[in-house]
């Protein structure tokens, strides 16, 4: 009976290399196909049963699939936006529409698992993939960002709302210069706050220095009479401390050793040295002038005196330092329209408001330099222009006791005038160290409280720094280097398109410019994952032996990408060839048996 159990054996041969053959011309027509997962065949040899090993023979063979589930595919981008692949392990889960009920898919809850990832939004807002099936996952609250649920269902975007948020915080980094060029800083006298890029205080009708801040120290000026001259006429700046008449010289001059005493904490010591002497700040020649001298008392008070081109008398200013002493026993002194001593009490400001008001904001913008703006939004989502300044408010340049404070000003009302607040203090210094470090405040920020613009309220604004986001450092510009001016708010916004980043997030871009995520895109994994069912489409069905799906995977989602098939033609056409060969082995054999067959017949014959 050997031949003919040779002749089944080789038809069971030709059965299963065309098993094989139907798997290959199947792998090779889906050898661009998104996401195919070839099939391959696995030959199993059946054995008879034989009674000892000696009468042991060959035996027979099947075919088996062998599935590549997990083999990866090539990885290649894409165009489309909400196309996507899975790198490692994992599969989309995903369901078929059962049917269509007013245009509206209906489906039967029943999962399956694909790694075809060619999704697109269709008509009623679903991601469906080139095979027709719909992609799950779990949707996300766009406002918050967190998960709504942890179930994924089939997902759907269709004329998305979202609600208008308000602006609670400010993300801010900048570099603020150490030498501040503000319009005043140009022609303020040297040595003053306002020289060195700060507001000064005294300058406006308001303080506007944080509620509290003590009352400023005005300049105020003294007059003093009619100085007497050699010569008809006033005196001038060129008028000789001493001379003989006629010549335009003081009636009664200076002579060596004579000093005036500028001040009392710290006093300055003015000295008039032999003619043709010592000339610095606290020395004057007797043959100097009038000019010279004033020159050496303005140094000692920071503000120059003038003289009245009338009468000659002189005006002196007692700067925001201290008040004005002059005090001297030199005769000529009286000469000057000066009697000895004079002194003049400082001017007295406000005490703080926090506010600019209308009537100085030119004053303001002379004395701060912009810090930016940002768009802000209120609770219904009503657009407003916040404009930050920043106003240097002490310097280190001026000299013990000082430090580099700064304060943030924002525009309450770009139209206001008179009294009316223009610009409000956020009510903190900011200090700087001499490394440009900022030492104050220590946190992370501030919060600048009850924030109004043009009319309307966006309530508490954090103000937040990032550490070592602000800093002060020397800048040729003397402006503000803006680096991060960011806000959390927004408009109410309509969905336009989607879009899937590279952690599966479904990102919704919204009329408002808005960017928020929608849903994340779950994958699944299988203990027998080459144990699914294939279904059209590069679908998968869970078996007994797969096991059910496992949230969650290993893998990683790539947004705008696709997995290509995981055959290669080379490599099919190579078992094409072994299994053609193999078959015509399996006939070779049969067309043997068969000539054997006759040759007995013809024996018996």
């Amino acid at each position: 009976m050997g031949i003919f159990d040779a002749m089944n054996t080789s038809v069971g041969g030709l059965q299963a290399q065309s098993f094989a053959l139907q798997n290959i011309s199947g792998n090779i027509a889906n050898s661009s196909t998104t996401g195919y997962k070839g099939i391959g065949t696995s030959f199993v040899d059946l054995i008879p049963d034989a009674s000892v090993p000696s009468k042991q023979v060959a035996g027979g063979v099947t075919a088996n699939a062998k599935a590549t589930i997990t083999s990866q595919g090539t990885i290649s981008s894409s165009s489309v936006a909400t196309n996507m692949a899975i790198t490692g392990d994992g599969f989309f889960s995903v369901q078929k529409a059962s049917g269509v009920v007013d245009n509206v898919p209906v489906f039967d809850g029943v999962n399956y698992y694909t790694r075809r990832g060619d999704f697109q939004l269709n008509s009623n807002g679903n991601l469906v993939n080139g095979a027709g099936y719909y992609l799950m996952g779990v949707t996300v609250d766009p406002k918050t960002g967190n998960p709504t649920g942890s179930v994924p269902t089939v997902l759907q975007f269709q004329n998305n709302f979202v609600p208008a948020q308000a602006t609670t915080s400010i993300q801010y980094g900048a570099n603020l210069p150490t030498q501040p060029k503000t319009v005043a800083s140009s022609t303020a006298a040297s040595g003053t706050l306002v020289a060195s890029g700060g507001l000064d205080p005294a300058d406006f009708a308001t303080n506007p220095l944080p509620v509290g801040s003590p009352a400023p120290r005005k300049d105020a000026t003294f007059t003093g009479g009619a100085a007497s001259n050699s010569v008809p006429g006033p005196i001038t700046a060129a008028t000789k401390l001493s001379g003989t008449a006629p010549s335009d010289s003081l009636t009664t001059g200076f002579a060596a050793g004579d000093t005036i005493i500028v001040g009392t904490s710290p006093a300055t010591t003015i000295t008039i040295t032999a003619a043709g002497g010592l000339h610095d700040a606290t020395h004057v020649p007797a043959d100097g002038t009038v000019g010279d001298l004033l020159a050496a008392i303005g140094t000692a008070t920071g503000v120059a005196p003038t003289i009245s081109a009338s009468n000659g008398a002189i005006t002196f200013h007692t700067g925001t330092a201290q008040d004005l002493s002059i005090t001297s026993t030199a005769s000529a002194f009286s000469a000057l329209g000066l009697t000895s001593p004079v002194t003049q009490a400082r001017g007295t400001g406000t005490v703080g408001t926090g506010t600019v008001i209308g009537n100085d904001v030119a004053t303001f913008t002379k004395e701060s330099i912009s810090g930016g703006a940002v768009t802000a939004y209120n609770a219904s989502g009503t657009p407003v222009d916040l404009q930050l300044r920043w106003a240097k408010t002490d310097s280190a340049s001026l000299g013990a006791g000082h430090s580099d404070t700064w304060n943030l000003f924002y525009q309450t009302d770009p139209n206001a005038t008179g009294t009316q607040t223009a610009w409000v203090n956020t009510g903190q210094a900011f200090t700087f160290a001499s490394d440009g470090s900022l030492t104050s405040p220590s946190g992370s920020g501030i919060t600048i409280n009850n924030v109004s613009v043009s009319g309307q309220q966006l309530g508490s604004v954090a103000f937040n720094i990032s550490s070592g986001g602000l800093t002060q450092y020397a800048s040729t510009s003397g402006a503000v280097t803006i680096n991060t001016i960011t806000q959390n708010g927004y408009a109410a916004g309509q969905l336009r398109s989607v879009s899937v980043s590279n952690n599966g997030l479904v990102i919704g871009t919204f009329s408002n410019g808005q960017n928020l995520d929608l849903a994340q895109v779950t994958l699944s994994h299988f203990n027998g994952t080459n144990y699914l069912k294939a279904m059209d489409g590069g679908a998968y069905a869970v078996t007994d032996q797969s096991g059910p799906a496992i949230a969650g995977a290993s893998g990683t989602i790539s947004g705008s990408s696709l997995e290509g098939s995981n055959t290669d033609i080379a490599d099919e056409f190579t078992k094409l060839i072994v299994t053609q060969q193999a078959y015509s082995a399996n006939t070779k054999v049969i067309t043997t048996a068969n000539s054997m067959v006759q040759d007995l017949l013809n024996v018996l014959r």
